[in-house]
């Protein structure tokens, strides 16, 4: 093989870092990302409702000030979650009391899409877990602790007469 080329499984001297989406998947997994996301495409789905024409809007309420305000409120909660996961239990909290009271002053919540994703959203933060080990590293420590358990029953089984 010749001097400059690489070998198999060697990187070019040219080649980037570590890349975009292993960054990204990192910073994905330090925050609440799918509730966050949820949220953000509910108030946004409820705020294009809004616009719809007047033969498919059901309800604007209050004046059509709350029909726009609680899904903007929405939208800003979603990306609050993204970008500042430390407060992410009162972002989920008043999220959800937003994307019920929808319900009420957008369109029945946005056709109920935008309720649901919200409410979903909103859910999925509340339940996040910032310090939770990925779950393959669970399953892999659990098949070890299942195959030493294993392996010590056969031991003591073949050490008793």
């Amino acid at each position: 093989m010749a001097e400059g080329t690489p070998h198999a499984g060697q990187a070019t001297p040219s080649a980037p870092g570590p890349g975009l989406r292993p960054a990204f998947r990192g910073w994905r997994a330090r925050r609440p990302f799918w509730g966050g996301l949820l949220l953000t495409l509910g108030g946004a789905e409820i705020l294009v409702t809004e616009k719809a024409s007047l033969k498919v809007v059901v309800h604007i309420g209050m004046q059509g000030l709350a029909g726009y305000l609680l899904p903007v409120l929405m939208v800003i909660l979603g990306l609050l979650i993204l970008f500042n996961p430390a407060q992410r239990l009162f972002y989920s909290i008043t999220a959800i009391l937003i994307s019920l009271g929808t319900w009420v002053t957008s369109n029945m919540g946005g056709f109920f899409v935008g309720l649901l994703l919200g409410a979903t959203g909103a859910c999925l933060t509340f339940g996040w877990l910032p310090d939770q080990e990925p779950r393959s590293e669970r399953k892999r420590r659990r098949k070890e602790a299942r195959a030493q358990a294993r392996h010590g029953a056969e031991g003591l089984a073949t050490a008793k007469p």
